[in-house]
């Protein structure tokens, strides 16, 4: 793994180095004998430009590095040359680290380039819906927060904890305008989820206060 992990840092200068060796090797003793050294040069070019550093992003950010995830996704200076998949990864990543720094704007802007780069699977996409609403809801707008969220219920989340956590928003909106049936229904759901985030237990019992003694 660290090898791997290795090949993907450094692939681009190795890539320079091989390609530069078979240019001098077929040069000086045929293009026959250099065809090797060219081809893994082209595989080191190609896979740098067309993947990127996305697995060791990805790596970084699940350990909470997120300065480290930010240098390396700065080593990305064409991102729309990468892989569509690839492409739509790096995109929510770019959302989620400024959802980090509150930069809602550019939070919003990249995880429509996200979708609009498609998904590389049904769950991913109703995580980029669930983050569009999210921002949507930071940012007051509680239509657009409702719409997003519902398309994000529907194309369905990957784990308890983010379809807990998309309900209780959907709780939140509909005590908000009153709608507190659905907002007792919501908030039904998100509980029998049994989520064990920290932070979504508090906000569980937290609006269990409120939630009892509403109408309805």
């Amino acid at each position: 793994m660290k090898a791997f992990n290795f090949f993907i840092l450094y692939r681009l200068p190795i890539g320079i180095v091989l390609l530069a060796g078979g240019i001098a090797l077929g040069l000086t003793i045929g293009w026959w004998e250099a065809t090797v050294v060219l081809v893994l040069a082209l595989v080191c070019l190609v896979t740098h430009v067309m993947f990127g550093p996305m697995r060791l992003v990805q790596e970084a950010v699940e350990a909470g590095d997120i300065e480290r995830a930010t240098a390396l996704m700065n080593q990305v200076k064409f991102p729309k040359l990468l892989y569509k998949p690839i492409r739509s990864v790096y995109y929510f990543m770019q959302s989620n680290m400024a959802m980090y720094s509150n930069d809602l704007d550019k939070a919003e802007s990249t995880i429509r380039q996200s979708i609009n780069s498609g998904s590389p699977m049904k769950e991913y996409e109703g995580m980029q819906y669930f983050q569009l609403g999210t921002i949507a809801y930071q940012k007051n707008d509680l239509k657009t927060a409702d719409q997003n969220l519902k398309i994000a219920m529907r194309k369905g989340l990957p784990d308890k904890e983010n379809t807990a956590a998309a309900l209780l928003t959907l709780a939140s909106i509909a005590m908000t305008r009153r709608d507190f049936k659905s907002a007792k229904e919501y908030f039904r759901r998100a509980k029998a989820q049994k989520p064990t985030t920290a932070q979504i237990v508090n906000q569980i019992k937290e609006m269990d206060k409120y939630i009892s003694r509403m109408p309805g």
